[in-house]
């Protein structure tokens, strides 16, 4: 029996976690074994909440704690993305076809150094860098780059409350597309006032 949270629909509740430093610039960290780059993110435990998640993984992937951080601010509600098919583990029990997130955004005030992959038996990363805000969207997983633009732009204000920094100018222009009408549509739908409870994910 799995202790994730996976809803009816078959999305797996999970937080995601960028960490900013002092010069705006975003934590960026390398897969174990592979070329592919992302922010911290893992899916919650039964009973957890986001932000307990949200520390644990924390600690778990990048090694830092609640004292190295300053929590700047949180999605308004879960951002959802779907699995690739080929992906779908279909003879798993509930079947999970992608992930729905809770996104935090950091800053980090501790040392870099801080910064270690040997808190976990099973280390998710082996590497990290500092890259501009918008340069996660081009480094993660194709199917996962429409969330990330979707925190960045809900959650970049805390960093950046004078303005985001401009797209890129290599972003394509489907990109562009897709990325204003989610832009749009946020705008029209007014954020949740309600917080997420234990009792929410139960009834997930």
């Amino acid at each position: 029996m799995s202790n994730d949270h996976i809803d009816s629909e078959g999305f797996r509740a999970n937080v995601g976690i960028i960490l900013s430093n002092d010069d705006g610039r975003l934590l960026l960290a390398g897969r174990v074994g592979s070329k592919g780059w992302q922010f911290p993110q893992g899916g919650m435990l039964q009973g957890e909440s986001p932000e307990q998640a949200m520390y644990r993984e924390l600690h778990e992937e990048v090694g830092l704690t609640e004292d190295d951080v300053s929590v700047l601010g949180s999605t308004d509600d879960w951002l959802r993305y779907r699995l690739p098919k080929r992906y779908v583990r279909r003879d798993s029990k509930p079947m999970c076809i992608g992930q729905k997130q809770r996104w935090f955004i950091l800053r980090l005030t501790g040392a870099e150094e801080r910064v270690r992959f040997d808190r976990s038996e099973s280390p998710e990363f082996d590497r990290w860098r500092w890259v501009e805000f918008w340069h996660p969207v081009k480094e993660v997983i194709y199917f996962k780059r429409r969330v990330y633009a979707q925190a960045l732009n809900e959650l970049g204000p805390h960093v950046f409350p004078d303005g985001l920094p401009p797209e890129p100018r290599w972003w394509p222009n489907r990109w562009r597309t897709v990325f204003e009408k989610d832009r749009k549509r946020k705008e029209r739908v007014p954020a949740r006032s309600e917080r997420f409870d234990d009792r929410q994910a139960d009834n997930s």
